[in-house]
């Protein structure tokens, strides 16, 4: 995938926007190796792996600026699809008692998906418990992950600070488990840049086991990271355009670490 896929009419299999073959070159004969063929920043043309989007997490205390910071990081990869985690350290209840979904999940499903004609949200069971230690952190991610890689360009976290991804540091909390890559008072250009320069991430370099097929991450009634369209977001907020996420409840995250 690059970028979100193929756009004013063309293909990703190397053909041009008028059908013709291009063979991976240029329309004007000139190779390019898969690339665009105009001066688009790097932050266009790059790729991650088809199965593993670039992860990014901003960790900090509590009323640090997090979320706000997140929805900037958001706001300014609109080709990309992007997908968040929210890491939760408290349980909540995600659904509206007495509606139809909340009325299956109390009455003993597993997994309930609710689709409107505008979103797609899905609640299930399962999370890291009551454990916070930082393994069961890294397991709940690694599920999560798994289940968002396919369908994603870009994994935004919030939270989860004793789980080494790429961080994103803000305000003056405890040093994150993960290489910090930029922080608060970076400018939202500069932290683009840092984003734009990581690899795809490998859930699996957190250890833990796999997470299975059918991505059981979500705590304990919060919401899962993947609606029926393969994209979904946290807290009821899904997808709107089968590109973005808003979010994905995962298990809680410790109170002292944001």
């Amino acid at each position: 995938m690059t970028d979100g896929g193929p756009s004013d009419g063309g293909s990703s299999d190397g053909r041009s926007s008028d059908g013709a073959g291009t063979d991976g070159g240029s329309t004007d004969g000139e190779p390019t190796d898969g690339e665009t063929t105009d001066t688009e920043t790097t932050r266009t043309t790059r790729t991650a792996a088809p199965d593993r989007p670039v992860v990014v997490s901003v960790a900090g205390p509590s009323g640090a600026g997090k979320t706000t910071l997140v929805e900037s990081l958001c706001e300014a990869f609109p080709e990309r699809r992007v997908a968040t985690v929210k890491s939760i350290h408290h349980d909540i209840e995600p659904d509206t008692p007495g509606t139809d979904t909340h009325r299956h999940r109390t009455a003993g499903a597993d997994r309930v998906v609710g689709v409107t004609p505008s979103l797609t949200f899905e609640i299930a069971r399962g999370g890291k418990g009551t454990d916070r230690s930082p393994e069961a952190e890294a397991a709940a991610l690694r599920r999560v992950l798994e289940r968002l890689a396919p369908a994603h360009d870009l994994v935004v976290i919030e939270g989860f600070a004793d789980v080494a991804v790429p961080t994103i540091r803000v305000g003056d909390g405890p040093v994150p488990a993960g290489e910090v890559v930029g922080t608060d008072g970076d400018s939202i250009e500069d932290l683009v840049a840092a984003i734009d320069s990581l690899g795809p991430f490998d859930p699996a370099a957190l250890g833990g086991g796999t997470g299975g097929g059918d991505g059981t991450e979500s705590g304990d009634g919060t919401e899962s990271g993947n609606g029926a369209d393969g994209t979904a977001g946290g807290d009821g907020t899904e997808s709107q355009d089968g590109r973005k996420n808003t979010g994905t409840d995962g298990a809680g995250t410790r109170a002292d670490r944001g």
